[in-house]
């Protein structure tokens, strides 16, 4: 089973190495950061099960870090903070900010583990994954809250163009003719107007290629219908209905 990838976000080089470690000991997979900006590089490229992340960082803050994250990136993924503050109204205003926890330095080893695995159960990540979970590559599809996440950034879809993906990550391996996913979606029996499927494919295609432009999702199988592509293939996404 795939170890959850943890991003470590501290710019002192021993406490990120005795962090990394820590998570090697306990099954995870630990990435550095050693700055703000660093941090967020990683975090536009590539998917964290949960961010670890100290506030008094070099450059962009930790708190800038942690506002880019829930705004400009519009990322779900768990954040711990990390902070030397002991003050409530800090630590009310790093809930607020878009924090799911923090621990005030210096901390035990056994709560900070305990506290990541919380974390991973309450979002479905790592080893507490929520039973249910649909995965393909890094697009993740949540049946129980109807959500959709891709490449760790939560997607903004109608009930329809979610339905429709819930049908194909379901079924990886099947071909839909537009007339099983218009049934299968709508409710209705189908009468030949291919254009609803189609707008709703385009359009669910398009949201996908804005993610992750160039990789292809959802295949068109010529004369037949469509199927879940492997988005390992970097076929282009450009719309195919």
């Amino acid at each position: 089973m795939e170890r959850p990838r943890i991003l470590v976000v501290e710019d002192d080089g021993d406490i990120s190495n005795m962090l990394l470690d820590l998570l090697e000991q306990n099954d995870f997979s630990g990435v550095p950061a050693y700055s703000g900006t660093e941090a967020l590089l990683l975090l536009e490229r590539e998917e964290f099960a949960l961010v670890l992340l100290d506030l008094m960082l070099p450059g962009k803050s930790g708190t800038q870090v942690l506002e880019e994250l829930r705004g400009r990136l519009r990322l779900r993924v768990p954040v711990i903070a990390v902070t030397a503050m002991g003050r409530t109204a800090s630590k009310v205003e790093l809930l607020g900010g878009g924090a799911d926890d923090y621990l005030t330095k210096p901390f035990h080893n056994d709560e900070l583990i305990a506290r990541i695995q919380v974390q991973l159960r309450n979002f479905g990540g790592g080893r507490g994954t929520a039973e249910g979970m649909l995965r393909h590559g890094d697009l993740r599809l949540d049946p129980g809250g109807l959500t959709v996440t891709l490449g760790g950034k939560a997607l903004s879809l109608t009930r329809r163009e979610l339905l429709i993906l819930k049908l194909l990550l379901e079924n990886p391996n099947k071909v839909f003719t537009k007339n099983n996913i218009y049934e299968s979606v709508w409710g209705e029996e189908f009468f030949g107007d291919e254009n609803t499927v189609n707008v709703h494919i385009s359009n669910l295609r398009a949201k996908l290629a804005k993610v992750r432009p160039g990789v292809e999702y959802i295949q068109t199988v010529w004369g037949i219908g469509f199927k879940l592509a492997d988005p390992a293939s970097g076929a282009s996404n450009r719309d195919k209905s």
